[in-house]
């Protein structure tokens, strides 16, 4: 991957496209305040810097019927082979959305979505618990969700 230093107009496209990832080339370049070829140019060296990972359609997850939204926290086994054993499983688990390894007392938090609640408790005593490693799972539900965006900040990058 190449190493590009941003500027005000790579950081504008990124903004941009964190809101709506379908724009044409025409419409961000308009957004942008660039024409075209220089727009399209700047987007392939940000995809091919790695900047932009990928491009992805967001689902409203009660619209297609996985209203339970649960966080769990995962303790595992301390043994190297217990914790790839299992970064390796929770890759084919479709249920969890984002794993994430972590200091403090939980080793690891899942993000996961279920129909219901019969779905979770199939997936945490038949899959999770099952794991070779894991030694303890607790869980919470989602009660409201107050804000969920995929745009991270970029504020800081911005060079006065």
């Amino acid at each position: 991957m190449a190493q590009i230093n941003l500027d005000k107009t790579d950081l504008k496209i990124l903004q941009v496209l964190q809101k709506n990832g379908r724009l044409t080339n025409v419409e961000l370049s308009e957004r942008v305040a660039l024409s075209p070829s220089p727009c399209l140019r700047r987007l392939k060296q940000l995809e091919d810097a790695g900047i932009i990972r990928q491009y992805a359609a967001l689902l409203s997850p009660t619209s297609v019927k996985l209203g339970l939204q649960a966080f769990i926290r995962v303790s595992i086994d301390k043994a190297v082979e217990a914790r790839d054993d299992f970064s390796a499983a929770v890759q084919s688990w479709p249920e969890v959305l984002s794993c994430f390894a972590l200091t403090g007392e939980t080793d690891y938090l899942l993000h996961a979505f279920f129909t219901d609640m019969n779905a979770f408790s199939h997936f945490v005593l038949d899959t999770l618990l099952s794991h070779p490693g894991v030694q303890d799972a607790k869980s919470s539900f989602v009660l409201k969700e107050i804000k969920n965006t995929t745009a991270l900040p970029l504020g800081h990058l911005q060079q006065d």
